[in-house]
């Protein structure tokens, strides 16, 4: 496994559309690892391919949960191919973004997300998600479609005094 480099604001390759993935083989499990290596280092919930420079329809999100024990589990979920099926309520928030550091956008996403997507070895699969995990879905599947935080939010927190920030009213349980 091997760190990438993370793909930052302005490399026009944020904005192009990804390919789907019809190679299932040692060279995806590689980019996949070396991702989720990337992206725990990186501190993220998310990666997509093209924030690595690779334009296929691959990402990876952190679902971080308790389990049965109440032991705090970090699990990283591959999606590759993946395509949202439901979505259901909204949720405005700050979201930020590994390609752009420092930049924090109130952004509205599905509270619930359903979706398809193939793992590692070309196996379909459904996952369904809420709150922090549908958002992260949301957003890694933007960027297979070239579209980013950028594109969605309507505003930035870095540029909002206190009482805008306070004015917009925004699930405070997520700030």
């Amino acid at each position: 496994m091997a760190l990438r480099t993370i793909v930052k604001d302005g490399d026009p390759i944020l904005k192009k559309v990804c390919k789907p993935v019809t190679d299932f083989n040692e060279k995806l499990e590689t980019l996949l690892d070396d991702m989720a290596e990337t992206l725990i280092d990186a501190q993220g919930l998310g990666l997509a391919g093209p924030q690595v420079g690779v334009m296929r329809r691959v990402c990876i999100v952190l679902d971080q949960y308790l389990d049965e024990n109440d032991q705090e589990v970090d699990e990283i979920i591959e999606l590759v191919n993946p395509e949202i099926l439901e979505k259901e309520g909204e949720l405005t928030i700050f979201e930020g973004c590994l390609s752009f550091p420092g930049r924090n956008g109130a952004i509205t996403r599905p509270q619930y997300v359903k979706a398809k997507a193939q793992d590692r070895y070309g196996n379909e699969f459904i996952i369904e998600a809420e709150d922090i995990l549908a958002r992260a879905i949301c957003h890694e599947c933007d960027h297979l479609d070239g579209i980013t935080i950028m594109d969605h939010a309507t505003k930035f927190y870095e540029d909002l005094t206190a009482e805008e920030i306070k004015a917009m009213n925004l699930d405070e349980d997520y700030e």
